[in-house]
């Protein structure tokens, strides 16, 4: 399969694993993805229709005006794009522009400029809720307007809705499948856990979700695919579910000489399982 790269750059996306994850995604009338993060699984698979939700309010309002109004706003989104505007002092301004405003629309072109032009493609905000993502250096930021048609015209199927994961079990109905990308659980207790919106994902949500996995197979007969590190904690989390590992090995931890090489783990409830 030729797989699509989504419009935005995005740490823990499933771009690499697509293949694996459709090996084991179900087949079903709609797909609903209570993390969507940058959509990767959701651009690379054909379901009739889609939930797509996310705590991120930022994330979420701009895939509404993409999905709307994709002509105006690649327009204005790439006239960000320009060399005078990848400057460090720029990027600044430009961040703290989008920290003050409460203009949806204007956010949601900043955002995809900040994304893009900031360290990683990080997307990090404080206590506060302030983006605090610094400078990223990059020669020449991508401007990803074939990767923004393909998603506009993609969406006209989707739905998309800023919820937690647990408003969004609520709205699973019969031939739904629901996929599973939460923030990765903590290697060890004392491993440094940061999370993309303002609100924690604790190791009390990574039994919570597990537990509504189980519930939604069992109860409403609905299969619903997690994946995580594959690490004795999910594996005991998930412990019920039919359980398979991905050998594509993902490194851990900035500094090179300390990183460890940890498999994905995909865990598939079933109601002839649960």
């Amino acid at each position: 399969m030729k797989k699509v790269r989504a419009f935005l750059k995005w740490a823990g996306g499933k771009h690499s694993l697509i293949e694996a994850i459709h090996q084991h995604l179900p087949q079903g009338e709609r797909l609903v993805e209570p993390f969507v993060g940058a959509g990767s699984v959701f651009l690379n698979t054909d379901y009739q229709r889609y939930l797509l939700a996310d705590v991120n309010q930022d994330l979420i309002a701009l895939y509404q005006i993409v999905q709307q109004e994709s002509e105006r706003y690649i327009a204005d989104a790439k006239s960000l794009f320009v060399p005078k505007n990848n400057d460090k002092q720029r990027y600044y301004q430009f961040r703290e522009k989008f920290n003050k405003s409460k203009d949806p629309y204007l956010r949601s072109l900043l955002f995809l400029y900040l994304n893009r032009h900031g360290f990683n493609g990080l997307c990090r905000y404080n206590k506060k809720g302030i983006f605090n993502v610094p400078f990223g250096s990059y020669s020449k930021p991508y401007f990803p307007e074939a990767e923004l048609n393909f998603f506009a015209e993609k969406s006209q199927r989707a739905e998309f809705v800023c919820c937690s994961y647990d408003e969004t079990f609520a709205k699973v109905q019969g031939n739904d499948v629901v996929y599973c990308d939460p923030p990765y659980a903590p290697l060890s207790t004392t491993a440094c856990f940061t999370t993309y919106a303002s609100y924690g994902f604790s190791l009390d949500d990574q039994a919570v979700l597990a537990r509504l996995a189980r519930h939604t197979a069992r109860e409403k007969g609905i299969p619903v695919l997690i994946s995580n590190h594959d690490i004795p904690l999910t594996r005991e989390l998930y412990r019920g579910a039919n359980l398979g590992s991905i050998q594509v090995k993902r490194s851990i931890s900035r500094n090179g000489n300390q990183r460890k090489k940890v498999d994905e783990l995909l865990a598939l409830y079933r109601s002839e399982d649960s």
